[in-house]
């Protein structure tokens, strides 16, 4: 199987508990002596095999090997996509059922950021996000005074649209906002601007 490690956690001496994400399922596995081993990372892409045991109630990762990306090694896209992935687990956590979207959805983001900025790449996959579970509020209303919003934007957490004078927060053209929600393109966008947007998504998808 392969899948993305969402959450790592230290149980005793070097043991871990890891959560996974494949195409269909969220696994939380235990790993002996996995702080040992550089492979288990929030973040990372490995291929693994399942053992269960009659003794435990979680299964045991075991037989793991990374799948390496093309840019693994350099440092701010690396930051940058473990700062996202970490947010997946408490999103997903309570989820019964997995589809591939979200498996899917990572897997285009990484090769993505072989070629771009990686907050970039990782903004326009969280709209996707936003977009594929019906969050992605394209009617434009102000979430504090619940009116139509017309010529300047601000967003908030979940990029939740607000007139700037209701949210006291930085303004965005209408046609900016427009073109994110509506091509998931931050092309028109200036480098001061990602970044705001990107402190946005770290509040939590």
């Amino acid at each position: 199987m392969q899948g993305y490690i969402i959450d790592v956690k230290n149980v005793r001496d070097d043991d871990l508990i890891v959560t996974i994400l494949s195409a269909d399922n969220l696994y939380t596995t235990y790993r002996f002596y996995g702080a040992r081993h550089s492979i288990i990372n929030i973040g990372y892409k490995i291929d693994f095999e399942l053992e269960n045991n009659f003794k435990t109630t979680i299964p045991r990762l075991k037989e793991v090997i990374q799948l390496g990306f093309n840019w693994i090694l350099e440092r701010e896209k690396l930051y940058c996509w473990q700062r996202y992935i970490k947010l997946f687990y408490p999103h997903l956590k309570e989820v019964e059922s997995i589809d591939d979207f979200y498996f899917q959805l990572l897997d285009e983001t990484v090769h993505k950021m072989i070629k771009q900025n990686p907050k970039r790449a990782i903004i326009e996959s969280y709209i996707k996000l936003l977009d594929y579970e019906g969050r992605l509020h394209k009617e434009y209303e102000c979430l504090l005074c619940e009116q139509k919003i017309e010529h300047e934007i601000s967003l908030v957490r979940s990029f939740l649209p607000t007139h700037p004078s209701c949210s006291y927060s930085k303004k965005f053209k209408m046609t900016q906002i427009e073109e994110l929600f509506g091509e998931y393109s931050l092309l028109n966008f200036e480098d001061d601007e990602v970044e705001y947007i990107w402190n946005i998504l770290l509040q939590g998808l």
